[in-house]
């Protein structure tokens, strides 16, 4: 069986799950099956073969799991979705479109995606606009205490998802110029990276710093600096950088939990969110209501207690930044499992393709999209469970919200044109 075919039946097996899914939900609110219900699956069924012929068509030995991942998960948001605003829904069937239509774009006319190593200070110095867009008068948006939308007419995004793609491309690029210096620099004083190799270090900890203050989220600094240092230990494999990393990102993250209140209120309700379960922690302990009223097995898709009497959700943003605790009640434990399962499933296809690969762009690439999408999926689920502080980033293709979708379909383009060049060498 080819990769392609492989890859189709695991669509199908997508789209079976998908359309119970709706149907589930449909019965819940309806108390019967309509046709309307089995429609959403059938269109987004529809959507998923489109990108699956234009991977067959330039991309055919790409890997074959990735696809059906994104769409399984893609799938289950906007399921759950569906269950809180079908209004809600049907615009995030709309940024899906969107994210496929960019998809096949990138798929079929990015020829050779190592070319972009060629512009790559141009995206570095894009990402850091995209970054600071959200710290601008008149345009900055600032929701739930974090500044981090930019607010244009009717459109609303968060420049931040864009920016993470571009940053692990000029990552890519930069390291794999530097790696033997690097390197060179962690051997010359005894196994301790020297003053001035540790300067790209100090500059990107500075970096995630700043991101911190201007948007006073703890989330996307541990975002980014983590996705460097993975990027880091990728090019040098070196611990050393990545000790040193991990201190001075502690470091100056305490520093910061002292001038900025909003950092300090995540920090403080995180240890204690009991202590005040009715104003500043109401999400949290909400979040935690849920997921322990799911059980096991959950109480199904669309008998959730999710919605008040006035159809106002209990836990404001669920459908963004708390969808996660919907998807534990509905489907219990077991589905919370499997939702992180499918992460790990995704984390370790993308690893796979940077151990085989054999030039030092693709490895770094495929390493950095691989770890943007594995950690935000961590920072994301565990702050709504109580073990991290709470942050406002997004569930990879999960949650609402167009620029993430967009996003995560750039990187799964980015990663399937890895791996088909990675198969190609290997055949």
């Amino acid at each position: 069986m080819s990769l392609r075919t492989r890859e189709l039946w695991n669509l199908g097996l997508v789209g079976l799950l998908t359309a119970a899914g709706f149907a589930s939900v449909y019965i819940a609110r309806s108390e019967v099956v309509s046709a309307a219900s089995l429609s959403y699956a059938a269109f987004f069924v529809a959507l998923f073969v489109v990108a699956h012929v234009v991977l067959r068509l330039r991309l055919p030995q790409a890997d074959p799991y990735l696809l059906p991942l994104g769409g399984l998960l893609c799938a289950l948001g906007l399921t759950e979705i569906y269950r809180i605003e079908p209004n809600l829904a049907f615009r995030q069937g709309l940024w899906v479109v969107v994210g496929v239509s960019v998809f096949a774009v990138l798929v079929l006319f990015l020829r050779d995606y190592r070319e972009l190593d060629r512009v790559k200070y141009l995206l570095g110095i894009s990402a850091i606009a995209l970054l600071v867009l959200p710290a601008l008068p008149l345009i900055g948006r600032t929701i739930n205490g974090a500044t981090l939308w930019v607010d244009i007419g009717p459109l609303v995004f968060q420049p931040g998802e864009l920016a993470k793609v571009l940053f692990v491309v000029f990552l890519a690029g930069y390291l794999r110029d530097n790696r033997e210096m690097l390197s060179y620099g962690t051997r010359g004083l005894g196994g301790l990276p020297s003053l001035k190799h540790l300067g790209p270090l100090l500059l990107i900890w500075g970096g995630a710093m700043l991101v911190l203050f201007q948007t006073r989220d703890l989330g996307g600094a541990l975002l980014y600096f983590t996705i460097f240092l993975v990027m880091l230990y990728t090019a040098t494999a070196r611990w050393s950088f990545v000790a040193v990393g991990l201190s001075l990102f502690l470091l100056g993250a305490f520093a910061l939990y002292q001038v900025i209140p909003h950092v300090q209120d995540r920090v403080e309700g995180w240890l204690d969110p009991w202590s005040d379960p009715q104003g500043q922690n109401y999400q949290l302990v909400q979040s935690i209501y849920s997921i322990s009223s799911g059980g096991v097995f959950g109480s199904g898709l669309g008998r959730g207690v999710l919605l008040t009497p006035n159809g106002e959700t209990y836990i404001p943003f669920l459908e963004t930044d708390f969808i996660y605790s919907a998807i534990a009640q509905e489907l219990g434990l077991a589905g919370a499992a499997g939702v992180v399962l499918l992460y790990l499933l995704f984390a370790y296809r993308g690893f796979r393709i940077s151990m085989l690969a054999q030039d030092g762009f693709s490895k770094l690439l495929a390493a950095g999209l691989t770890a943007a999408v594995a950690v935000q999926a961590f920072i994301i689920i565990g702050g709504v469970s109580g073990l991290i502080p709470l942050t406002g980033i997004t569930l990879p293709f999960v949650s609402y919200g167009g620029s993430s979708i967009v996003a995560n379909f750039v990187v799964l383009a980015l990663l399937l044109m890895v791996s088909d060049r990675v198969n190609r060498n290997a055949r």
